[in-house]
Protein backbone atom coordinates (compact mmCIF):
# COMPACT_ATOMS: atom_id res chain seq x y z
CA UNK A 1 0.00 0.00 0.00
CA UNK A 2 2.64 2.42 0.52
CA UNK A 3 3.53 2.52 -3.57
CA UNK A 4 -0.04 3.26 -4.20
CA UNK A 5 0.32 6.07 -1.33
CA UNK A 6 3.22 7.76 -3.22
CA UNK A 7 1.77 7.17 -6.53
CA UNK A 8 -1.15 9.05 -5.00
CA UNK A 9 1.31 11.94 -3.24
CA UNK A 10 3.23 11.89 -6.90
CA UNK A 11 -0.13 12.66 -9.11
CA UNK A 12 -1.43 15.44 -6.27
CA UNK A 13 2.31 17.36 -6.30
CA UNK A 14 2.03 16.85 -10.18
CA UNK A 15 -1.58 18.24 -10.35
CA UNK A 16 0.08 21.08 -8.53
CA UNK A 17 2.62 21.75 -10.97
CA UNK A 18 0.25 21.59 -13.93
CA UNK A 19 -1.51 24.87 -12.74
CA UNK A 20 1.46 26.49 -12.48
CA UNK A 21 3.30 25.09 -15.98
CA UNK A 22 -0.69 25.55 -17.42
CA UNK A 23 -0.45 29.32 -17.44
CA UNK A 24 3.50 29.37 -18.05
CA UNK A 25 3.07 27.35 -21.11
CA UNK A 26 -0.05 29.38 -22.66
CA UNK A 27 1.66 32.67 -22.17
CA UNK A 28 5.26 31.26 -23.40
CA UNK A 29 3.93 29.49 -26.29
CA UNK A 30 1.11 31.61 -27.46
CA UNK A 31 2.42 34.93 -26.54
CA UNK A 32 6.30 34.44 -27.12
CA UNK A 33 7.09 35.85 -23.65
CA UNK A 34 9.54 34.45 -21.32
CA UNK A 35 7.70 35.68 -17.95
CA UNK A 36 10.15 34.80 -14.83
CA UNK A 37 7.59 36.36 -12.48
CA UNK A 38 5.31 33.74 -13.11
CA UNK A 39 6.39 32.45 -9.71
CA UNK A 40 5.74 35.94 -8.01
CA UNK A 41 2.31 35.43 -9.07
CA UNK A 42 2.40 31.68 -7.27
CA UNK A 43 3.48 33.69 -4.31
CA UNK A 44 1.05 36.74 -4.12
CA UNK A 45 -1.38 34.03 -4.26
CA UNK A 46 -0.29 32.16 -1.75
CA UNK A 47 0.28 35.12 0.53
CA UNK A 48 -3.06 36.60 0.02
CA UNK A 49 -4.87 33.65 0.63
CA UNK A 50 -3.19 33.00 4.25
CA UNK A 51 -3.73 36.12 4.83
CA UNK A 52 -7.37 36.82 4.49
CA UNK A 53 -7.85 33.25 6.14
CA UNK A 54 -6.42 34.44 9.53
CA UNK A 55 -8.40 37.49 8.90
CA UNK A 56 -11.57 35.82 8.26
CA UNK A 57 -11.47 32.51 9.21
CA UNK A 58 -13.38 31.64 5.87
CA UNK A 59 -11.90 28.97 3.55
CA UNK A 60 -13.79 30.54 0.79
CA UNK A 61 -13.10 34.07 1.36
CA UNK A 62 -9.42 32.84 1.38
CA UNK A 63 -9.78 31.05 -2.11
CA UNK A 64 -11.18 34.03 -3.70
CA UNK A 65 -8.83 36.17 -1.86
CA UNK A 66 -5.94 34.51 -3.44
CA UNK A 67 -7.45 33.91 -6.89
CA UNK A 68 -8.57 37.61 -7.10
CA UNK A 69 -5.16 39.19 -5.88
CA UNK A 70 -3.25 36.76 -8.32
CA UNK A 71 -5.37 37.50 -11.69
CA UNK A 72 -5.26 41.14 -10.48
CA UNK A 73 -1.53 40.93 -10.45
CA UNK A 74 -1.14 38.99 -13.26
CA UNK A 75 -2.96 41.94 -15.26
CA UNK A 76 -1.29 44.78 -14.08
CA UNK A 77 2.02 43.26 -14.68
CA UNK A 78 0.86 42.70 -18.19
CA UNK A 79 -0.01 46.10 -18.55
CA UNK A 80 2.30 47.72 -16.86
CA UNK A 81 5.39 45.76 -18.25
CA UNK A 82 4.83 42.83 -20.47
CA UNK A 83 2.55 44.39 -22.88
CA UNK A 84 6.27 46.73 -23.78
CA UNK A 85 7.76 43.19 -24.35
CA UNK A 86 5.96 41.37 -27.04
CA UNK A 87 8.16 42.68 -29.95
CA UNK A 88 11.40 42.87 -28.24
CA UNK A 89 14.23 39.77 -28.12
CA UNK A 90 14.01 37.02 -25.07
CA UNK A 91 16.87 38.60 -23.38
CA UNK A 92 14.94 41.62 -23.15
CA UNK A 93 11.96 39.70 -21.59
CA UNK A 94 13.99 37.95 -19.16
CA UNK A 95 15.54 41.17 -17.74
CA UNK A 96 12.15 42.98 -17.14
CA UNK A 97 10.16 39.69 -15.66
CA UNK A 98 13.55 39.10 -13.28
CA UNK A 99 13.39 42.47 -12.32
CA UNK A 100 9.71 42.46 -11.24
CA UNK A 101 10.58 38.73 -8.93
CA UNK A 102 13.48 41.17 -7.43
CA UNK A 103 10.58 43.97 -6.85
CA UNK A 104 8.07 41.72 -5.85
CA UNK A 105 9.86 39.81 -2.93
CA UNK A 106 11.76 42.68 -1.56
CA UNK A 107 8.10 44.51 -1.60
CA UNK A 108 6.91 41.06 0.44
CA UNK A 109 9.33 40.89 2.45
CA UNK A 110 8.89 44.51 3.59
CA UNK A 111 5.09 43.83 4.29
CA UNK A 112 5.31 40.48 6.05
CA UNK A 113 9.15 39.89 7.07
CA UNK A 114 11.14 36.74 6.08
CA UNK A 115 9.37 34.25 8.90
CA UNK A 116 7.10 31.75 6.72
CA UNK A 117 3.34 32.18 7.55
CA UNK A 118 1.79 28.40 8.01
CA UNK A 119 -1.29 27.87 6.89
CA UNK A 120 -3.95 25.65 9.37
CA UNK A 121 -5.89 23.29 7.34
CA UNK A 122 -9.58 23.67 7.03
CA UNK A 123 -11.17 21.46 9.78
CA UNK A 124 -13.53 20.03 7.41
CA UNK A 125 -10.67 18.40 5.33
CA UNK A 126 -7.83 17.80 8.02
CA UNK A 127 -9.10 13.96 8.46
CA UNK A 128 -8.42 10.87 6.21
CA UNK A 129 -10.39 8.54 4.22
CA UNK A 130 -9.98 4.93 3.40
CA UNK A 131 -9.61 4.23 -0.10
CA UNK A 132 -8.62 0.53 0.37
CA UNK A 133 -8.30 -1.46 3.10
CA UNK A 134 -4.90 -0.76 4.68
CA UNK A 135 -4.46 2.67 2.73
CA UNK A 136 -6.21 5.71 4.37
CA UNK A 137 -5.18 9.11 2.62
CA UNK A 138 -5.48 13.13 3.45
CA UNK A 139 -8.90 14.27 2.48
CA UNK A 140 -7.12 17.63 1.08
CA UNK A 141 -5.06 15.92 -1.17
CA UNK A 142 -7.40 14.10 -2.38
CA UNK A 143 -9.14 17.92 -3.26
CA UNK A 144 -6.13 18.88 -4.35
CA UNK A 145 -5.90 15.93 -7.11
CA UNK A 146 -9.63 16.67 -7.96
CA UNK A 147 -9.24 20.12 -8.29
CA UNK A 148 -6.37 19.91 -10.60
CA UNK A 149 -8.12 17.07 -12.35
CA UNK A 150 -10.98 19.32 -13.04
CA UNK A 151 -9.08 22.46 -13.91
CA UNK A 152 -6.84 19.87 -16.53
CA UNK A 153 -10.48 19.08 -18.39
CA UNK A 154 -11.78 22.92 -18.86
CA UNK A 155 -8.63 24.63 -19.25
CA UNK A 156 -8.75 21.62 -22.36
CA UNK A 157 -12.40 22.21 -23.37
CA UNK A 158 -12.02 25.88 -22.93
CA UNK A 159 -8.83 26.09 -25.48
CA UNK A 160 -10.27 23.48 -27.98
CA UNK A 161 -13.84 23.72 -28.49
CA UNK A 162 -14.52 27.57 -27.33
CA UNK A 163 -14.25 30.76 -29.32
CA UNK A 164 -11.97 31.85 -26.64
CA UNK A 165 -9.89 29.14 -27.33
CA UNK A 166 -9.76 29.45 -31.32
CA UNK A 167 -8.82 33.42 -30.86
CA UNK A 168 -5.98 32.34 -28.73
CA UNK A 169 -5.07 29.78 -30.67
CA UNK A 170 -5.21 32.14 -34.37
CA UNK A 171 -3.96 34.96 -32.43
CA UNK A 172 -0.56 32.86 -31.52
CA UNK A 173 0.15 31.90 -35.59
CA UNK A 174 -2.05 34.93 -37.50
CA UNK A 175 -1.72 37.87 -35.07
CA UNK A 176 -2.29 40.38 -38.07
CA UNK A 177 -4.76 38.73 -39.55
CA UNK A 178 -7.08 37.98 -36.13
CA UNK A 179 -6.46 42.04 -35.81
CA UNK A 180 -7.30 42.57 -39.65
CA UNK A 181 -10.90 41.27 -38.62
CA UNK A 182 -11.62 42.98 -35.50
CA UNK A 183 -10.49 41.07 -32.86
CA UNK A 184 -8.86 43.33 -29.64
CA UNK A 185 -5.35 41.16 -30.02
CA UNK A 186 -4.34 43.16 -27.12
CA UNK A 187 -7.33 42.59 -24.74
CA UNK A 188 -7.31 38.72 -26.22
CA UNK A 189 -3.36 38.79 -24.76
CA UNK A 190 -4.18 40.61 -21.31
CA UNK A 191 -7.12 37.83 -20.55
CA UNK A 192 -4.92 34.93 -21.62
CA UNK A 193 -2.31 36.48 -19.00
CA UNK A 194 -4.94 36.83 -16.57
CA UNK A 195 -5.93 33.30 -16.91
CA UNK A 196 -2.27 32.09 -16.29
CA UNK A 197 -1.85 34.49 -13.08
CA UNK A 198 -5.08 32.93 -11.85
CA UNK A 199 -3.84 29.32 -12.40
CA UNK A 200 -0.57 30.27 -10.43
CA UNK A 201 -2.71 32.10 -7.98
CA UNK A 202 -4.80 29.02 -7.00
CA UNK A 203 -1.54 26.92 -7.56
CA UNK A 204 -0.30 28.90 -4.36
CA UNK A 205 -3.23 29.02 -2.56
CA UNK A 206 -3.91 25.05 -2.57
CA UNK A 207 0.28 24.59 -1.56
CA UNK A 208 -0.48 26.65 1.43
CA UNK A 209 -1.64 24.05 3.84
CA UNK A 210 0.68 21.48 2.40
CA UNK A 211 3.79 23.79 2.75
CA UNK A 212 4.07 26.74 3.97
CA UNK A 213 3.89 30.71 2.72
CA UNK A 214 7.04 32.90 2.73
CA UNK A 215 9.24 35.08 0.31
CA UNK A 216 10.45 33.65 -2.78
CA UNK A 217 8.74 30.49 -2.28
CA UNK A 218 7.76 31.07 -6.30
CA UNK A 219 11.16 30.49 -8.12
CA UNK A 220 11.76 27.10 -7.14
CA UNK A 221 8.35 26.71 -8.37
CA UNK A 222 8.96 27.94 -11.36
CA UNK A 223 12.23 26.00 -12.01
CA UNK A 224 10.19 22.69 -11.89
CA UNK A 225 7.41 24.75 -14.40
CA UNK A 226 9.85 25.86 -17.02
CA UNK A 227 10.86 21.87 -16.98
CA UNK A 228 7.57 20.65 -17.56
CA UNK A 229 7.12 23.12 -19.88
CA UNK A 230 10.02 21.89 -22.02
CA UNK A 231 8.99 18.19 -21.44
CA UNK A 232 5.04 18.89 -22.42
CA UNK A 233 5.81 21.50 -25.49
CA UNK A 234 5.54 25.17 -25.66
CA UNK A 235 1.66 25.69 -25.96
CA UNK A 236 0.41 22.52 -25.27
CA UNK A 237 -2.15 21.80 -22.54
CA UNK A 238 -2.45 18.54 -22.75
CA UNK A 239 1.47 18.35 -22.87
CA UNK A 240 2.02 19.73 -19.58
CA UNK A 241 -0.88 17.87 -18.40
CA UNK A 242 0.94 14.56 -18.64
CA UNK A 243 4.23 16.09 -18.66
CA UNK A 244 3.19 17.46 -14.99
CA UNK A 245 2.51 14.07 -14.00
CA UNK A 246 5.23 12.34 -14.62
CA UNK A 247 7.31 14.78 -13.51
CA UNK A 248 5.76 14.25 -9.99
CA UNK A 249 5.81 10.76 -10.11
CA UNK A 250 9.49 10.36 -10.82
CA UNK A 251 10.07 12.81 -7.82
CA UNK A 252 8.30 11.44 -5.45
CA UNK A 253 8.33 8.17 -5.92
CA UNK A 254 12.32 8.97 -6.27
CA UNK A 255 12.66 10.50 -2.49
CA UNK A 256 10.62 7.85 -0.97
CA UNK A 257 12.24 4.46 -2.72
CA UNK A 258 15.66 5.39 -3.74
CA UNK A 259 17.24 5.60 0.22
CA UNK A 260 16.15 1.56 0.68
CA UNK A 261 17.52 1.31 -2.91
CA UNK A 262 21.05 2.06 -2.77
CA UNK A 263 20.54 0.21 1.15
CA UNK A 264 20.88 -2.69 -0.93
CA UNK A 265 24.02 -2.32 -2.54
CA UNK A 266 26.00 -0.05 0.32
CA UNK A 267 26.32 1.42 3.31
CA UNK A 268 23.70 3.72 5.23
CA UNK A 269 25.24 7.31 4.95
CA UNK A 270 26.81 7.07 1.71
CA UNK A 271 23.43 5.78 0.34
CA UNK A 272 21.15 8.26 1.89
CA UNK A 273 23.60 10.98 0.42
CA UNK A 274 23.39 9.38 -2.82
CA UNK A 275 19.03 9.11 -2.70
CA UNK A 276 19.30 12.62 -1.71
CA UNK A 277 21.53 13.85 -4.79
CA UNK A 278 19.88 11.56 -7.35
CA UNK A 279 16.29 12.96 -6.29
CA UNK A 280 16.84 16.29 -6.42
CA UNK A 281 17.72 15.92 -9.90
CA UNK A 282 15.30 12.86 -11.19
CA UNK A 283 13.22 15.72 -13.06
CA UNK A 284 16.07 16.97 -14.73
CA UNK A 285 17.16 13.69 -15.94
CA UNK A 286 13.45 13.14 -16.88
CA UNK A 287 13.69 15.96 -19.07
CA UNK A 288 17.24 15.29 -20.14
CA UNK A 289 15.69 11.61 -21.32
CA UNK A 290 12.80 13.23 -23.52
CA UNK A 291 14.48 15.41 -25.26
CA UNK A 292 17.21 12.57 -25.92
CA UNK A 293 14.95 10.54 -27.03
CA UNK A 294 12.33 12.53 -29.17
CA UNK A 295 13.15 15.15 -31.83
CA UNK A 296 10.38 17.08 -30.61
CA UNK A 297 8.62 17.71 -27.08
CA UNK A 298 6.42 15.31 -25.45
CA UNK A 299 2.71 15.92 -27.44
CA UNK A 300 4.04 19.19 -28.90
CA UNK A 301 1.55 20.73 -30.75
CA UNK A 302 2.16 20.35 -34.60
CA UNK A 303 2.55 23.31 -36.41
Amino acid sequence: MIILEQILNGVQFGLTLFLMSAGLTLIFGIMGVINLAHGSLYMIGAYAAALTAVRTGSVWLALVGGLAAAALGGIVIEFAVVRRLYVRNHLDQVLATFALVLIINQGANMLFGRQPLFVAMPPALSGSVTLLPGLTYPVYRLLVIAVGATVAAGLFAMIHWTRIGMLVRAGATHRQMVRALGVNVALLYTAVFGIGALLAGLAGVIAGPITSVQVGMGEQVLILAFVVVVIGGLGSVRGAFFGAIAAGLVDTLSRAFLPTLFRQIMDGSNADALASGMSAISIYLLMALVLLMRSQDLLAEKS
